[in-house]
């Protein structure tokens, strides 16, 4: 996997530019990033400025190594136009979890491609599920849609606990947003993979038992 298409480069260009202003601006860090009070003042368009600014070069790089792994998978099965469709409207769903989940906290803030990154790895995972993914600290190759459904199941973990500075709502939101996204780009799963989409559907139905039952 890895991949330099034309839209992955434009992509990765961006986040790389963007964060490097913000890296040494701070006003323009503070007028893009996600903030709650500010976005519903009106500010919406921080909930897609905000997926193109990072905390920090790791921050950056981390996301960017993750695009770049599985965007080829994407772009392979859907094509490039449809990989933008699945990368923005990812963001857009990460977004709007996020602001849905901390509505009423005025300060929350949060910066990172991290919920179109997850969009693309969701999609990548939903698209071939059979491939095997590789962690840093695991030497043994790890069944894509097993590494897919325990990730979601560590992220309501997350959202649950408050677990580190991180937004796990937002990683939520862009899975959720590669998930349908690519069910909609490629209704014809439902005929060969009819079993890995309910396998990976079920962290998202368990979210929405848990945020039912108020236990979320």
């Amino acid at each position: 996997m890895g991949s330099f298409s034309l839209f992955t480069v434009i992509i990765i260009a961006a986040n790389v530019l963007i964060s490097y202003k913000g890296f040494n601006d701070y006003s323009f860090f503070e007028r893009y990033k996600f903030n709650v009070g500010s976005i519903r003042r009106g500010e919406q368009f921080r909930m897609f400025s905000s997926g193109f600014l990072h905390a920090d070069t790791t921050h950056l790089l981390f996301n960017m190594l993750t695009l770049y792994f599985f965007a080829d998978r994407v772009i392979y099965f859907v094509g490039q136009v449809n990989f933008l469709i699945v990368y923005v409207g990812s963001l857009a769903l990460g977004s709007l979890l996020s602001l849905y989940f901390h509505k009423n906290e005025y300060h929350y803030s949060a910066v990172g491609a991290s919920g179109a990154v997850t969009g693309i790895l969701y999609a990548a995972i939903l698209l071939d599920p059979r491939m095997s993914i590789y962690m840093f600290f695991i030497p043994i190759p790890i069944p894509a849609y097993v590494f897919g459904i325990v990730y979601l199941l560590y992220s309501i973990y997350g959202m649950k606990n408050r677990v580190g500075n991180i937004g796990h709502d937002a990683h939520f939101g862009g899975a959720v947003g590669g998930y349908l996204i690519t069910l909609i780009l490629q209704p014809s799963l439902f005929k060969t993979d009819l079993l890995m989409i309910g396998l990976l559907a079920l962290p998202i139905v368990i979210l929405f038992i848990m945020h039912k039952t108020g236990k979320i």
